[in-house]
C-alpha cells in the first residue's frame, strides 16, 4: 500500500528539526500530529491519602519531564519548600536540564542516566543510602519498580498524575494511511474514541514492545515496528516500509 498520509498519535516537534519532518519533505508525506492521551495532575488532597510525606525523602527521581513538572507542581500545592540538599536523579541529560524551571542548578545536587532506566540504575546504585521519591503516573510501568527493589534501593512510588484518553472526536471523518503509536494507552484511545473502529487497509506502525503487544491484543494487524536492529527509532522504520512498498 502506498503511504500519502501518516498520523503520529504524540505532540507536534517544536522546531522543523525533526526527523520526521525529513521523512515527511523526502517523500512528500502529509504528517499530523495529535497527541491519543494526556496527563492530569492529581490534587494535593488525594494525594494525601497515600500518607506519602514528600519531605522525609532525600532523593527525587525523575523520569519524564511530566514528573519533573508534577512533582514541583505538588509541592507548590501542599507549600513544601525542598532542602537545598534533596537529590535529583534524571533518567536524561534534557530532564536533567529542565530543572532549571524550577530550581538553581549550581545549588543542587544534580544526577542524569543516559535515556533509559537501565542507565540510571547504574548512577543510582552509587547512592545505596539515599531514600528515594518516584514520581510517577498511575500506568507506570511495573518494571521500573521491579528494577529498583532488585537493587536494594528504598523508595516510595508517588502517584501525581494520571494519564487520560484525549477527546479526539473531531478526527470522526478524517483518514489516514498509517497510525503512529507510541504507548499501549494510546490504543486504548483508539478504542475510547471510535469503539467501531476497523483497520481495513489502514497501515498500523507501533515503538516498544508494550505498544505492539497491546495493538495484536486489541486485534489489530501491527505492519511496522520499532525498535528492531536495522530501525532503532520509529521514522526509520517507517522509511524502510516505504522504501520496500514504493
Amino acid at each position: 500500500m502506498k503511504v500519502k498520509s501518516i498520523l503520529v498519535t504524540q505532540p507536534k516537534p517544536e522546531t522543523d528539526k525533526s526527523p520526521y519532518h525529513d521523512l515527511a519533505k523526502k517523500y512528500a508525506l502529509k504528517i499530523d500530529f495529535r497527541p491519543f492521551i494526556h496527563v492530569e495532575g492529581i490534587s494535593a488532597k488525594d494525594f494525601r491519602k497515600d500518607r506519602i510525606n514528600i519531605q522525609e525523602h532525600t532523593a527525587v527521581i525523575l523520569t519524564s519531564r511530566h514528573a519533573a513538572d508534577h512533582f514541583f507542581r505538588m509541592c507548590a500545592e501542599m507549600r513544601i519548600t525542598n532542602a537545598e540538599e534533596l537529590k535529583y536523579f534524571c533518567i536524561s541529560e534534557s530532564t536533567a536540564f529542565y530543572l532549571q524551571k524550577y530550581i538553581t542548578f549550581r545549588k543542587r545536587k544534580i544526577f542524569s542516566g543516559k535515556q533509559s532506566m537501565s542507565d540510571l540504575i547504574e548512577v543510582l546504585k552509587k547512592h545505596k543510602k539515599e531514600n528515594f521519591l518516584l514520581p510517577c503516573s498511575d500506568i507506570t510501568k511495573q518494571d521500573m519498580a521491579d528494577l529498583l527493589t532488585a537493587q536494594g534501593l528504598q523508595f516510595n512510588r508517588a502517584t501525581i498524575y494520571r494519564t487520560v484518553c484525549s477527546d479526539l472526536s473531531d478526527l470522526a471523518d478524517v483518514k489516514y494511511d498509517m497510525l503512529v503509536f507510541f504507548s499501549p494507552a494510546g490504543v486504548t484511545s483508539l478504542y475510547k474514541n471510535f469503539p467501531d473502529f476497523v483497520q481495513n487497509n489502514t497501515l498500523i506502525a507501533a515503538f516498544g514492545s508494550q505498544t505492539c503487544q497491546a495493538v495484536t491484543e486489541a486485534g489489530l494487524r501491527l505492519d511496522i515496528q520499532a525498535p528492531v536492529p536495522e530501525a532503532p527509532s520509529m521514522t526509520m522504520a517507517i522509511e524502510q516500509y516505504i522504501k520496500k512498498n514504493k
